[in-house]
């Protein structure tokens, strides 16, 4: 993943990792978080590393001899790093040497598997400087995996344009399994191949965004460490042509409707949000001027590719629980297309798209009565890749909210000692911990729902939504980035994105009662109960993705309320509260 330690030590037991500052004198913030962060992804990544103590040393070269911090080791034996002079080395192991005694075989800890769990924003960069899925992510051992899935995709890819076929496939996953990290696996694959031209297209505005800046960023930065200058609008160029937004490739076919695009290979990053037909006719009505639009956003997407006289593939990548917003379809409209449309497509489906998290319902039953419809095991991601701590945090995450008790109980009792989740009633308590936790260059963050608008009295302002290249890209220097925790991101900057640590908010939009839980919308000076099926779902769901955001464990803040505001009552709060607390989810003070 491009870090690279100076020098590494097995040494009485342990690992020693060494960073050396020439000609420095002082060590600063970055210096500190650099080797910190060559330590971590020892411990996290290395297998034989797993249980052996990490001592991260920076080592400043024209440092001044001074008394070492005493050496503080977190509870995954990780030490927080040591500043040292060159004179000093020799003293450390041999303090090491006394302090642990276990015998470390080099050859095998050298041979043992480095499994890396990078963000989707790490990962993009990597794809796109030209490496393989395979070779920058973790392989597991069962059969369902990142590898296997993006071969089978290649497979159907070679398939369709060899036979003159068309192809829709499904890819599902539980929340975190790396679906996006898929789908630009095959579009960088792809990427400039004048035969299978890929485009990786989301209707995610935050995602794109990041997306194309870190690229971007990346590009430049990579090309001047070549000696090759590039400007950023040269660079932001073909980046702009890879990853686009869903809005601006249907722009596209509307300009001509006749011409197929110039892509093969076309991927719907969380396709299940794509428009209903209610959505796009009021859209092309009032936007574009077009009446009588009278086709969903699949159905016209399919259309478009559909152009192409031999082949075209569409890769449709699947959240469950994943709309957030009125007028997203669900994946039914996909398939509903194809079965009554666009019947010569050849439907190869995921085997888990049948689960009802899935919503494909109806349309999915006339998808089995079609004899070009395939069901295949490959297209499933089963594994959570961004909760490399405890991978069933999707599973604690889904019983939670669906009111599951013992079964949210007993997935917590497995994750609890590898990925901490705390509650608590104090915003300030909260963000002590997070901040506590995180180490080196692990990124934290204040996350809250959309609809959350009585967070106000905790300074927490939903409506000024965070930038989420200020948030995602900025350092910690920057009162903009999430590190500051000053502004917050919703589910809608933070959908396919990640953070190591998340403090979560938790308003009165969203209430455990005796019954269930309580839908709320705050309209002008009171809550009002959300009486629409959908949209109790959009709100379950934003929860969803806010609560599946951190990679490593979060804190979940329910305010105490106030007897004086008419809007914050305790009573809108305890219920929630109890609830985590019932699940064995421990009390931060």
């Amino acid at each position: 993943m491009g870090l690279r330690a100076d020098a590494v030590l097995l040494f009485a037991g342990c690992v020693v990792v060494i960073e050396f500052k020439v000609g420095e004198r002082h060590a600063n913030r970055a210096d500190r978080s650099q080797v910190w962060e060559y330590a971590l992804d020892t411990k996290n990544f290395h297998e034989p590393s797993h249980a052996l103590p990490i001592i991260p040393v920076l080592v400043l070269t024209a440092g001044s001899v001074r008394e070492p911090a005493p050496r503080r080791y977190a509870s995954d034996r990780v030490c927080e790093p040591l500043v040292l002079a060159p004179p000093q080395l020799p003293a450390l192991l041999d303090e090491l040497a006394a302090e642990f005694s276990q015998d470390i075989d080099p050859e095998a800890w050298i041979r043992g598997r480095y499994r890396p769990t990078p963000t989707i924003i790490e990962a993009a960069r990597h794809l796109y400087a030209g490496h393989r899925v395979e070779n920058i992510t973790r392989a597991e051992a069962g059969a369902h995996n990142l590898a296997e899935t993006a071969g089978a995709i290649e497979t159907l890819i070679r398939r369709a344009r060899d036979r003159h076929e068309k192809i829709i496939c499904f890819v599902t996953g539980v929340p975190g399994a790396g679906k996006t990290l898929v789908g630009l696996n095959v579009a960088t694959t792809h990427r400039g191949n004048d035969d299978t031209h890929a485009v990786f297209l989301s209707g995610n505005g935050p995602l794109v965004a990041l997306l194309r800046e870190s690229l971007t960023r990346d590009d430049v930065a990579r090309r001047k460490r070549e000696g090759r200058r590039i400007t950023k609008a040269e660079a932001g160029e073909p980046v702009k042509a890879f990853i686009q937004n869903v809005h601006h490739f249907r722009d596209e076919a509307l300009r001509d409707s006749a011409r197929p695009p110039v892509d093969r290979v076309v991927i719907f990053d969380e396709a299940q949000r794509a428009w209903n037909r209610a959505k796009t006719h009021q859209f092309m009505r009032q936007r574009k001027g077009i009446a009588g639009f009278d086709r969903s956003e699949p159905e016209f997407l399919i259309e478009y590719l559909d152009r192409h006289r031999d082949w075209a593939v569409i890769v449709c990548l699947v959240g469950g629980g994943q709309e957030i917003h009125t007028g997203e379809a669900g994946i039914g409209a996909w398939i509903e297309a194809c079965a009554t449309r666009f019947r010569h497509w050849r439907l190869c489906i995921s085997d888990r798209l049948m689960d009802a998290e899935y919503g494909a319902g109806g349309p999915l039953r006339l998808a089995r009565e079609r004899s070009n419809t395939e069901f295949l095991s490959e297209l499933h991601l089963t594994v959570s890749l961004r909760s490399f701590r405890a991978e069933n945090v999707s599973a604690f995450v889904k019983a939670l909210l669906d009111g599951e008790r013992e079964a949210a109980a007993r997935e917590f009792r497995i994750l609890r000692d590898r990925y901490p989740i705390v509650i608590t009633r104090d915003l300030d308590a909260a963000k002590r911990w997070v901040r506590a936790r995180a180490r080196g260059t692990e990124r934290y963050g204040l996350l809250a729902s959309s609809r959350a608008m009585r967070l106000k009295p905790h300074a927490i302002e939903v409506r000024l939504a965070a930038d989420p290249v200020h948030y995602f890209l900025h350092g910690p220097e920057d009162v903009r980035s999430s590190w500051y925790m000053e502004d917050c991101a919703t589910e809608f900057q933070v959908q396919g994105l990640e953070l190591d640590w998340a403090c979560v908010t938790w308003d009165a939009d969203l209430r455990r009662t005796r019954d269930g839980w309580s839908h709320h919308d705050f309209r002008g000076s009171r809550w009002q109960n959300v009486r629409n099926a959908d949209n109790r779902r959009y709100l379950e769901n934003a929860y969803r993705v806010l609560l599946t955001r951190a990679r490593q464990g979060m804190t979940i803040f329910v305010p105490p309320g106030s007897a004086d505001d008419p809007t914050r009552p305790p009573s809108y709060y305890t219920g929630t509260y109890d609830y985590m607390r019932s699940l064995g989810l421990p009390e931060l003070s």
